[in-house]
């Protein structure tokens, strides 16, 4: 123990913090007056935390920089690839894209390529029915859908004048018209009601017909969604409906009736756009609607199908059924659709078999005007189908017996088949286009077919005739 009256110890040096805050801290004691850092360890030493988190500080920082730049790369490489792939139009090669002259909707007389949704942008119609990027067709027509105001629609069609009219149904009038550029043009004003029937069909035949390129359908030009008017703009069909020239109305000057070459040819095209609606589509179209009104002929009278409005998107599935309600035209119907709404793409080959009935026969589906038993066409014809005798007499008398034997045995065969009362034993319409194939006599334009050559349909067993050499007519070359 010291002893009192020692001299006293010097007194440490001030601190500004007391020596508890300093142990609590971890920090070493305040240093002694005079004493110098010399680097050398003990309570002198710098912290290594001060230079450390700059260092790391600056290398996050040029690796945040490194990073951002070569994002900057690639997407500006990629983006030019982008944009050639969505603006690829597929004229001539028939790969899908959108036209090259794609742009937005919005704007006055533009044109608007649907097969791509990027080359789409502002659209309105984009993308409606779940169409693959590889099953979209070709842009409409190869010209692109284009938007016209209700005013150049208005002019015209002269005013929409009753002069102009070349049709009328239950979703509106069809007239004829002249575009500004000279293009002659059907215009397809709808009616819009409460329930919006109109507007549904107006967005299917945009949407569809926006995706779809064949010959063997009429071209979508443009179309109008000027605020409450709906109006769709064709390529002008000058012979107007098959309709028309099977059940002419009583004029004064009646159309001539279609000759026995020219009949099959219409059915040969009819064949081949339900062929692509249904197995050149994914997924399969069925147009659902199919009937004589709905295909139209041009100058040469090649037939086209027109009215998609009440067309629907098949089923993915194996059994490829839509449930659905029953819309459609009275005769045309396939009665498992008629009966339980259940629609598949054989209810088109159904409707098609009718029309092939009507090329053959020149009646109508309905007509409450004939005897009993004759007031369903298909009920009153399957029966005489396989009769070679009956067969003959149900040929339409303004053919005036110029068709070849053979070839009408052939087609009543198809048709045979086509109205069968079970869906599963209709053909698909594949093999009924090569089966029209051999009879139609095309033309080299025609005699292209879209699938490979498959077997014909075999034919239904006539009975036997003791005149089966007997040509009826004049056998074309």
């Amino acid at each position: 123990m010291a002893d009192a009256s020692s001299p006293p110890s010097p007194a440490p040096a001030p601190s500004p913090f007391a020596e508890e805050d300093l142990a609590d801290a971890g920090l070493p004691p305040w240093p002694a007056p005079g004493s110098r850092d010399d680097g050398g360890g003990g309570g002198g030493r710098v912290n290594p935390l001060f230079t450390i988190l700059p260092v790391s500080a600056l290398a996050i920082g040029l690796v945040l920089l490194v990073a951002v730049a070569v994002i900057l790369v690639v997407t500006r490489r990629a983006r030019p690839r982008n944009a050639d792939t969505a603006g690829a139009s597929s004229s001539g090669d028939g790969k899908p894209g959108a036209s090259a002259s794609a742009s937005s909707c919005g704007s006055r007389n533009t044109r608007c390529g649907y097969a791509a949704a990027a080359g789409a942008a502002g659209c309105i119609y984009v993308g409606r029915l779940g169409f693959s990027s590889a099953a979209a067709a070709a842009p409409a027509r190869r010209r692109g859908a284009q938007v016209f105001t209700y005013r150049e629609l208005e002019r015209a069609t002269g005013g929409f004048s009753e002069a102009n009219v070349v049709g009328r149904g239950a979703s509106g009038e069809v007239f004829r018209g002249r575009l500004d550029d000279g293009t002659p043009a059907a215009i397809k004003r709808l009616r819009l009601d409460h329930r919006r029937q109109g507007e549904r069909e107006f967005r299917i035949e945009v949407d569809l017909l926006s995706r779809m390129d064949s010959p063997y359908l009429v071209g979508l030009l443009g179309y109008c969604a000027d605020q409450s008017h709906r109006l769709l703009v064709f390529e002008f069909m000058p012979n107007g409906s098959l309709r028309s020239h099977l059940h002419p109305p009583a004029t004064p000057r009646p159309q001539p009736p279609l000759d026995w070459q020219t009949r099959l040819g219409i059915a040969l095209d009819c064949a081949r756009a339900l062929e692509f609606l249904h197995e050149h589509s994914a997924p399969a179209v069925i147009h659902r609607d199919f009937n004589c009104s709905n295909v139209l002929l041009d100058h040469n009278y090649r037939a086209r199908v027109s009215d998609f409005g009440m067309a629907k998107v098949g089923s993915n599935r194996a059994d490829g059924q839509v449930v659905t309600r029953v819309l459609g035209t009275t005769g045309y119907l396939a009665p498992e659709y008629a009966s339980t709404g259940k629609l598949t793409t054989k209810s088109d080959v159904y409707s098609y078999g009718v029309v092939l009935l009507e090329l053959l026969t020149g009646r109508v589906p309905v007509d409450t005007q004939r005897p009993p038993g004759q007031h369903v066409l298909v009920s009153w014809a399957l029966p005489r189908l396989t009769n070679r005798q009956k067969l003959v007499q149900m040929v339409d008398p303004a053919l005036k017996g110029q068709f070849a034997l053979k070839d009408l045995i052939q087609v009543a065969a198809i048709a045979a088949m086509c109205i069968q009362t079970k869906a599963e034993y209709r053909p698909l319409m594949t093999d009924v286009v090569q089966s029209l194939i051999p009879i139609a006599k095309p033309t080299p334009a025609m005699s292209c077919s879209s699938t490979p050559l498959r077997p014909a349909l075999e034919h239904v067993i006539f009975m036997t005739s003791a005149h089966t050499h007997t040509q009826c007519g004049n056998k074309a070359a």
